[in-house]
């Protein structure tokens, strides 16, 4: 096969495969619902993006749930500039990436044996580093996607919530719940109080 015909040969396979630009949208849209609940597309597009390559088999985070936190960046331009001004938006994306990752990983450094006999692992993914920050962005004000609590934070208030949260003496593991809704009812309880409720005596 000559070169030329080569070339029509790819171009004829790119323009009749579903990965074509023209259903760009329609991808996405699925791939966004691919991450809130696999079970919600198709079989054979969830085994699709089941194969997609993942880091350290950490999921992608939704992108629509960062572009909604750049919307509420834009909103906020009208307010006094304060230390979160001209925030990198690449940073942006990698502060959502390691609230994703305390989710799916948080559990295995979870203090759950109390009389620390346990060595509790070193996770790359829980480190700032890994995500291209540094102790430099501590005191940079970022979103905080679908983190509960306030909106903005600065990122060692962050990471404090989610050393607090998912580090703490309770291991949560929940990530692989298929179910949002589900996952979004825990997220809120054990987020809102840092895994520490603290009920009246009567509840309790």
């Amino acid at each position: 096969m000559d070169e030329m015909t080569r070339e029509r040969s790819l171009q004829t396979w790119w323009d009749s495969s579903q990965l074509a630009g023209h259903n760009a949208a329609y991808l996405e849209a699925l791939f966004e619902r691919y991450l809130h609940d696999p079970d919600a597309v198709p079989a054979h597009w969830r085994a699709f993006f089941d194969r997609l390559p993942r880091v350290d088999g950490l999921a992608d985070v939704s992108h629509a749930e960062i572009r909604e936190s750049f919307r509420r960046l834009a909103r906020a331009r009208g307010a006094p500039p304060g230390p979160g001004a001209g925030v990198c938006a690449e940073k942006q994306v990698r502060v959502l990436q390691l609230i994703n990752a305390y989710r799916f990983r948080g559990h295995q450094r979870a203090r759950i044996d109390p009389l620390g006999l346990r060595e509790l692992p070193q996770l790359p993914e829980l480190s700032l580093a890994y995500h291209g920050l540094s102790e430099a962005d501590l005191e940079q004000v970022f979103d905080t996607g679908s983190l509960v609590g306030p909106a903005q934070a600065t990122l060692r208030q962050i990471v404090a919530l989610l050393e607090a949260t998912y580090c703490g003496p309770i291991g949560s593991e929940y990530m692989h719940i298929t179910e949002t809704e589900e996952k979004r009812w825990i997220q809120q309880r054990i987020e809102s109080c840092a895994a520490h409720p603290e009920f009246p005596a009567e509840k309790r």
